[in-house]
């Protein structure tokens, strides 16, 4: 199917100033990811790589304490589409689960405690995805039938918390 260069430009956009992932940017400009990496790939062997923009972009946007917001964005949103994988895989089964989010929280807490002194507000959200971290941890050591109950909790709890903690 052809797309139009319209289609081309949102693609790019998406990608390179509003900081999404490739495969983000192909679902939200409707075109099939390997088309996506095809067109950056293209657009690369024209002289417009796709990679450096979005950081000279990045790196542009102001003043280090934002540059550490992106990255800490850009981190947040591979770390939610991680996480909707995992919950979205029908062969993970309850304790693996725990443990894939166990290491994602992990990745999470590391890369927030690398940015706390250029962002004390996150450090609200590192304690509170901490405390999630230690009660999965105890659910699966103590209760392992309520992994299940637990991890349909999450999404719902992470918006209420989202919210509070803003």
């Amino acid at each position: 199917m052809a797309h139009s260069q319209a289609t081309k430009d949102d693609l790019r956009k998406r990608y390179i100033f509003e900081g999404l992932s490739l495969a983000m940017a192909a679902v939200m400009s409707e075109v099939s990811y390997p088309t996506a990496q095809r067109w950056k790939n293209a657009a690369a062997e024209n002289g417009d790589d796709w990679d450096k923009v979005k950081t000279a972009h990045s790196m542009a946007g102001g003043d280090l304490e934002d540059i550490s917001r992106q990255i800490l964005t850009d981190f947040i949103i591979q770390f939610k589409a991680t996480m909707d994988a995992i919950k979205t895989a029908d062969d993970i089964a309850p304790n693996q689960r725990v443990e894939m989010l166990t290491s994602l929280a992990d990745a999470y807490n590391k890369t927030v405690a690398s940015s706390r002194k250029l962002l004390p507000e996150t450090s609200k959200l590192a304690i509170a995805l901490q405390v999630l971290e230690l009660l999965a941890g105890y659910l699966q050591e103590h209760k392992p039938e309520l992994l299940p109950d637990f991890m349909a909790l999450l999404e719902p709890f992470g918006q209420t918390l989202d919210g509070a903690l803003k």
